[in-house]
């Protein structure tokens, strides 16, 4: 059922690349219940992963610090073969390993693991001016703060634990595409 309800919204949107949708998992995230789950034509969930959104809510207005909604796909992936923990700034590794139990509640959102950076596909809603998501950095990436995970807390990314988000970055291309509701 959950297959057939993220086709239709999918349907019901007139863009380019949506067929690859129909042969490809299709990523769903729940803001309400902070879950992310991978979804196949076979309208089998193959995974369901806690997840932590932003503490803001959601939004797309760039500096709002908000988690957007709509239908986005995978622009990017980085990190393949990193470590566990690895450490990025701007997108970039970084020496450093952070994991849970190095995590100091005043440090910044700290960006580990991989990253899966998303683009809106949805002009005035998560894509062009003010609003786009790719412009804004939004990304899928594993945390420091495993510690929130399952509520919001992230500063508009979604984050996941990173053995997690590691498993979901080995199993998805990018294209794929990404609701957040």
């Amino acid at each position: 059922m959950l297959w057939q309800t993220l086709q239709a919204k999918l349907s019901s949107v007139d863009m380019a690349g949506l067929a690859a949708a129909k042969d490809r998992p299709v990523v769903y995230i729940d803001t309400r219940h902070q879950l992310l789950c991978c979804v196949s034509e076979q309208d089998s969930v193959s995974q369901y992963y806690p997840v932590s959104t932003s503490r803001f809510g959601i939004g797309q207005q760039q500096g709002s610090f908000k988690t957007p909604i709509g239908i986005h796909r995978i622009a990017q992936k980085i990190g393949a073969h990193e470590p566990l923990g690895r450490v990025f700034k701007a997108r970039e590794p970084t020496a450093d390993i952070c994991l849970s139990e190095d995590f100091k509640d005043d440090e910044e959102d700290v960006i580990t693991s991989r990253i899966l950076w998303l683009e809106g596909l949805q002009p005035g809603l998560n894509c062009g001016a003010e609003v786009d998501t790719y412009q804004r950095y939004i990304y899928i990436h594993g945390t420091a703060d495993e510690a929130h995970i399952g509520q919001p807390a992230s500063i508009g990314c979604i984050r996941m634990r990173n053995t997690d988000v590691i498993r979901i970055f080995d199993q998805l291309a990018v294209g794929d595409l990404v609701v957040i509701e």
